[in-house]
């Protein structure tokens, strides 16, 4: 029997039926979409999603870091849509990841933390822009599944026609997989993520079809190993901040390399490039947009730098504070497109076409936070390559079979739908709500962030009335989420 059908449920059927019937609708929806965006139904934009891993909110020059070098991102944010408000739906990697494959909050699919997978029910954003038309890639960091042949929730078993990935975060000289084969190559590894990502887009620009390019950085996560190149820039720095700013340099050096492709191409103008981070800012080294770090569900550990370039639509340069959140950036591009996916589960995220177009002034629907406590699970690229690449030379394609994550949607556990554990928050621009369970008990905080930025002034005790309002709708949604978790929105 296949891998992949042996682990594929009713609900996981159900969810991928709307793939098999939905192009023509589609291409309905997308004329009517592209119209009102002045383009015609040939003219899809393409995309390219770009994520570093661990850069905080101020770990860029333009957010006014005193250090660090980061001109491509500087003239990005320059030229573009900069998001000062932009969240991480977690604090930690693959849950945030989960949210920009399918707009949802990552606990509804039981991607707590690192290390857990996608659930292969979830309609992902590579799976819905196929309906239109789009070629997809994935290049880099996946985390939400292993990238061996034969994991249900691999990248190409969650919509990627191609791929070159690594389980995890990776260093300089990485093996990566290339479609399920471990490779060994060579270079800075933003710059390997890059050139591997260029490759895909030359050859898509000269097919007819749109591309979906999904660039997921590995740096600067630790251990931090900047080429001499990038670290001799910051010599005057402990050798521990060489490093991790040199990571960011390289990082920032391969954005440019991509955006001037496209320029070399002749494909910027209508190509969406969408670049943020998967979590806040690391501790004792990172420089963060307010209390707490990567980890936290404080500012500090879900606020992340954004910029969205698009001169098509975009033209000049613009600065929003509305809170956006990476779960939007799933409804947003399908918005654009013109993608409707029959039987949708719900959303968190929500369309921000009203903000690119300049006509959203303020957030209509809350933000959600939930940190479940429940621990990560490891995932070594490190580790996990160099045996896929010794086993494929041995003839054996998938190496070790207990890194298939051939559980991964199976729901084998049904949660409470009365108990919230972990800390939570509901953000009601200004006021954001944290609940939090401990074993002593709950404990609520509400801070305004307009006027507390750094969350040091509790007014719980001030604002009664305010306090009830946001725990009467933080539970409403926790409630709902636990029902995802469960299995509802697959049946």
């Amino acid at each position: 029997m296949n891998v992949l059908n042996s682990n594929v449920s009713s609900g996981q059927k159900s969810r991928r039926d709307f793939l098999k019937a939905a192009s023509a609708a589609v291409c309905l929806s997308a004329i009517k979409s592209l119209s009102a965006f002045g383009n015609s139904p040939s003219k899809k934009p393409d995309i390219i999603l770009c994520k570093a891993d661990d850069q905080g909110w101020g770990d860029v020059a333009y957010n006014g870091h005193p250090v660090l070098k980061t001109p491509n991102l500087d003239a990005m944010a320059a030229a573009s849509l900069r998001f000062d408000r932009f969240y991480a739906a977690a604090p930690v990697c693959s849950p945030t990841r989960g949210s920009v494959m399918t707009g949802r909050h990552p606990n509804r699919f039981g991607c707590f933390k690192w290390g857990h997978t996608l659930r292969p029910q979830e309609v992902t954003i590579a799976e819905a822009l196929k309906t239109a038309g789009y070629a997809t890639g994935h290049f880099g960091k996946w985390h939400l599944g292993s990238v061996r042949k034969g994991c249900p929730v691999n990248p190409g078993a969650s919509g990627f026609d191609e791929w070159l990935s690594a389980p995890n975060f990776f260093d300089n000289n990485p093996i990566l997989s290339r479609d399920g084969v471990a490779v060994q190559t060579q270079g800075e590894s933003s710059i390997v993520t890059a050139d591997a990502a260029i490759e895909f887009i030359r050859k898509h620009t000269r097919s007819p079809k749109p591309f979906l390019a999904v660039v997921w950085f590995g740096s600067p996560h630790g251990p931090h190993e900047a080429i001499e190149r990038d670290r001799a820039l910051y010599n005057t720095q402990s050798k521990k901040l060489q490093h991790f700013y040199g990571e960011i340099t390289g990082l920032d050096r391969a954005v440019g390399k991509l955006r001037k492709e496209l320029r070399t191409l002749g494909i910027h103008d209508n190509t969406i490039f969408w670049y943020c981070s998967d979590n806040g800012g690391l501790p004792n080294v990172g420089a963060t947009g307010g209390r707490g770090n990567k980890g936290k569900i404080y500012e500090g550990g879900l606020r992340v730098p954004a910029i969205l370039e698009w001169p098509a639509r975009i033209p000049n340069h613009r600065k929003t504070d509305v809170p956006c959140n990476t779960s939007d950036i799933y409804p947003t591009l399908l918005d654009i497109v013109g993608v409707k996916v029959r039987k949708q589960p719900p959303l968190d995220g929500i369309s921000l076409v009203p903000l690119l177009d300049g006509r959203m002034s303020s957030r209509p629907k809350p933000l959600g936070f939930w940190d479940y406590p429940i621990g990560g699970i490891r995932t070594p690229s490190r580790e996990f390559m160099p045996e896929l690449l010794a086993a494929q030379k041995k003839g054996n394609e998938v190496g070790d079979k207990s890194r298939l994550r051939l559980n991964a949607g199976k729901l084998t556990k049904q949660y409470p739908q009365d108990m919230f554990p972990g800390h939570a928050a509901w953000l009601d621009w200004p006021w954001k709500l944290h609940r939090i369970e401990t074993r002593k008990g709950v404990k609520f905080e509400l801070y305004n962030l307009a006027e507390d930025p750094e969350e040091r002034n509790d007014l719980a005790a001030r604002h009664a009335e305010r306090l009830k309002a946001m725990k009467a709708e933080l539970k409403k949604w926790q409630r709902a989420v636990v029902r995802s978790l469960n299995g509802r929105d697959y049946r």
